[in-house]
């Protein structure tokens, strides 16, 4: 059997080919009168459409990356203090703009300054101005000048925002901090976790099965739910609003920051299977990696299943167990089966039209909101017939492939960001 490398292009390909469906499916969720299966569940669904697989396919990925990225830092003799400064800089800039992105939903144009479409472009070209991968060559005073305009910029859209309704509007605050910030949070967790038990199989194991148990926990008899005014407290559907237990858990919500842990727990276990596979390959038993990660996958689907009727069913939007455990069976088997093709077969030039998604990731990511918000500017607005139904569904793929083509061209001038 061929020697499988310590390094994966997998990774990438997965990473990529996530992407790619990421901008789909953001796309598609304008698209009227598409079949049910591909649109996201609704909240209170016992049930995922494919679109819901996609997000915790991208934090699973985040941790099959993470053991890579991070022991990378280390060989190339960086300090603790370096490598913590590393993980603690790329949380930020996730939740930075996260914060924003969450921000941007309950813009209220009427009572705002400027229309939404106008401070979300604003925005964006904020981030990259801040983010960019300005090349070595750049003199410094040019290069600080650009990012202290994108600082400038982010603050002045702080202070004019206005959200919320009419009659209760409001100044930018947290809530559930938007894709990136969850992202940012779970990879901020995870790195620490990762660099303190120094990134020991076992370690990683024990955080996951603590993660993953304060997730089912959180959606079984641990449930606990706070109005968004804290004017109640329930654990498991029992009042405790007032009570020493009820006023611990309003002083606490701001510092714990894992939530439920189902992001973590998705991150955590793409590490785990990164972990598993680091080993088998240092002890050269590559061909135990197939069986391994085939059940391994298997056990992640069925325990998904299992845990369904006990933790609220499954739901994205709820992060319910089962979600969590199903998503990570299904990318555990995905990443299996692109190690055969990629690592093992050589067939990596059949993704090369798809590359830039999985090394330009977070620039793909945002170039749909200068599209979708120079449009809503100039209040242009998709003809009907490729807005609804399967043309519309092609017109979204579509549309998410020429971003990616575009990313890749700007790739070429090396355009693109870099936290």
């Amino acid at each position: 059997m061929q020697q499988l490398p310590k390094r994966l292009l997998s990774i990438d390909v997965l990473r990529a080919i996530t992407m790619l469906l990421m901008i789909f499916v953001n796309d598609a969720g304008g698209v009227q009168h598409i079949p049910e299966w591909i649109d996201h569940a609704k909240g209170l669904e016992d049930r995922m459409g494919f679109a819901d697989t996609i997000f915790p396919a991208f934090l699973f990925i985040v941790g099959l990356s993470l053991p890579f990225a991070i022991n990378n830092r280390i060989k190339k003799s960086d300090s603790t203090r370096h490598v913590l400064f590393y993980i603690l800089v790329r949380s930020a800039a996730l939740l930075i703009m996260g914060f924003y992105h969450v921000n941007l939903e309950e813009y209220n144009s009427s009572a705002a300054l400027i229309p939404k479409a106008a401070w979300a472009l604003v925005i964006t070209m904020a981030f990259f101005l801040i983010w960019l991968d300005y090349p070595e060559s750049m003199a410094k005073t040019k290069r600080y000048a650009l990012q202290t305009l994108g600082i400038a910029m982010l603050i002045g859209m702080a202070v004019i925002y206005k959200g919320g309704e009419d009659g209760e509007v409001r100044g930018m605050e947290p809530s559930w901090w938007g894709i990136l910030g969850l992202i940012g949070w779970a990879y901020l967790v995870c790195a620490l976790i990762f660099f303190v038990v120094k990134g020991k199989l076992n370690g990683i194991i024990v955080a996951w099965i603590m993660l993953a148990a304060i997730n089912i926990l959180a959606h079984s008899i641990l449930k606990i739910e706070v109005l968004h005014d804290e004017t109640m407290v329930a654990i498991a559907g029992k009042d405790v609003t007032g009570s020493f237990l009820g006023n611990a858990i309003i002083f606490l919500k701001p510092f714990w920051i894992i939530n439920d842990a189902s992001t973590m727990t998705l991150t955590m276990g793409g590490a785990v299977i990164s972990g598993i596979y680091a080993k088998l390959v240092e002890q050269g038993k590559t061909q135990h990696i197939w069986g391994t990660l085939i059940v391994v996958g298997i056990l992640f689907l069925v325990a998904g299943f299992a845990l369904r009727p006990y933790t609220e069913g499954i739901s994205k939007i709820r992060s319910t167990p089962a979600w969590v455990f199903i998503c990570s069976g299904i990318t555990t088997l995905a990443f299996l089966m692109l190690i055969y093709m990629v690592d093992v077969k050589g067939k990596i030039n059949a993704f090369n039209w798809i590359k830039p998604a999985g090394t330009s990731t977070l620039t793909c990511y945002l170039i749909p909101y200068f599209q979708v918000f120079t449009l809503e500017l100039f209040q242009i607005n998709y003809p009907g017939v490729i807005n609804n139904g399967f043309p519309g569904l092609l017109r979204s793929f579509l549309t998410a492939v020429i971003i990616v083509l575009f990313v890749g061209l700007l790739e070429k001038k090396r355009l693109r960001l870099k936290i």
